[in-house]
């Protein structure tokens, strides 16, 4: 490990004294290293949003399709609703480094190199994010940053990055901790405020270790646009949304502001039913976690876009005190997922895991909320709230009797409770 911290320490001192070279389009200037240690503490207070390409695009990317991207991001609503990071997943540099060792944007597909893309996406009141790898090679076979990493950081901050997702494909015996340590510090040298999010799978269990290292860090492996069933690719297996969503329960007291349990992409638009996106993208905010969606914004069905675009359900997701959802069981397959919010609010999403419709009737006098890790206790014999269902933007009475409704199969019903 220190002959990889070494030469990332001598390519820092290289860059800060004669400047990176890159392909003409992309000489990047001189990078000072900050003088003082940059506070970073504070560049995810509420789970990150954005957009992201691998989940349609996968390495087919270029510059005239993401520009295309980027206007839809701004023209679809995308942006206003508070999505914020445009970011290229892996395929966007050649297959070799330049003779100085810097990655290089491949010239083909993005012929005015990678700062004049960053460039567009921040005119357009974006920001910009790159991918890499803490590995030899990334997972489609590109240059890694193993032993690169205070060059390769400065090379971003250098084109405006915002954002850098980083992987964990061609690692080795690497230590996960003290791999991704390493770019963090890297980042954080470079003086520009890089959000930094960690891709290494939940295997070494980030959540443990990754607060203060970085500001999102995955818990599970890939993600597929399957609600129940996982998609066996081989040697591993894509896992679905319900899968995904039961390995967050126990770990859903390491979330918080600034160091997010991050249960991969959204799938939103990209193959399942309506009912089954829209349960999808109600159980990532009731997580509080971040939202990337991957799906082909210029082709966003109507359907699609009134998910991604609510804003009462955004609002459950961003709430300040970054709260986790508990769950507890109801009969018939019905889940209740309880999310304490700031002024007292709370959000209650219940859940159909079931392959039929059920109907929901229960006396809120018998649905008590209690949750010893944030101290929330709730009788609704005592205290009376106002019920709105985000999804049909339309109060559904008090919690002062009873509450029925029909749940279509692999659907939600999710509401907001004010206090009286």
């Amino acid at each position: 490990m220190k002959s990889y911290l070494l030469s990332g320490l001598a390519a820092l001192l290289l860059s800060g004294l004669t400047g990176l070279s890159a392909n003409a389009q992309d000489a990047a200037a001189p990078v000072a290293v900050a003088k003082a240690k940059l506070q970073t503490g504070n560049l995810a207070p509420t789970p990150p949003m954005g957009w992201n390409t691998w989940n349609t695009f996968q390495t087919r990317i270029d510059e005239p399709l993401l520009k295309g991207m980027v206007d839809a991001y701004v023209s679809s609503g995308m942006r206003d609703a508070g999505y914020k990071y445009f970011v290229l997943d892996d395929g966007w540099m050649t297959m070799e480094r330049d003779a100085s060792g810097n990655l290089v944007a491949d010239p083909k597909k993005f012929p005015n190199g990678m700062k004049a893309l960053a460039d567009y996406v921040h005119s357009k009141g974006l920001k910009f994010g790159i991918y890499n790898c803490a590995g030899w090679k990334t997972c489609a076979g590109y240059p890694g940053s193993r032993g690169h990493e205070y060059q390769d950081a400065l090379l971003y901050a250098s084109w405006g990055v915002d954002f850098l997702k980083y992987d964990w494909c061609n690692t080795d015996s690497l230590n996960a901790r003290e791999a991704y340590i390493t770019m963090s510090a890297a980042l954080k040298a470079t003086g520009r405020p890089i959000v930094f999010s960690l891709c290494e799978w939940g295997n070494h269990k980030p959540w443990q270790w990754a607060g203060g290292v970085g500001e999102l860090y995955r818990t599970t492996g890939d993600i597929t646009a399957n609600f129940d069933k996982d998609k066996h690719m081989g040697t591993w297996s894509a896992l679905s949304v319900m899968h995904i969503l039961d390995q967050q329960v126990n770990i859903r007291q390491f979330n918080g502001p600034n160091h997010w349990n991050d249960p991969d992409m959204l799938e939103v638009g990209n193959g399942m039913s309506y009912s089954e996106d829209k349960a999808h993208f109600s159980m990532w905010c009731m997580l509080s976690a971040p939202l990337a969606a991957g799906n082909d914004l210029r082709k966003m069905s109507d359907q699609t876009k009134s998910i991604l675009t609510n804003k009462e359900v955004i609002a459950i997701d961003q709430d300040e005190l970054g709260i986790a959802a508990y769950k507890k069981a109801l009969p018939d397959s019905i889940e209740v997922w309880v999310k304490p919010l700031k002024n007292n609010d709370v959000a209650v999403c219940f859940l159909n895991r079931s392959a039929k419709s059920q109907k929901l009737d229960i006396k809120w006098a018998d649905l008590n909320l209690e949750d010893k890790t944030t101290g929330l206790n709730i009788s609704f014999n005592t205290r009376q709230y106002a019920a709105r269902d985000l999804w049909t933007k339309t109060a559904t009475g008090t919690t002062k009797g009873s509450f029925k409704q029909e749940i279509p199969m692999h659907d939600v019903v999710m509401l907001r409770l004010t206090a009286k």
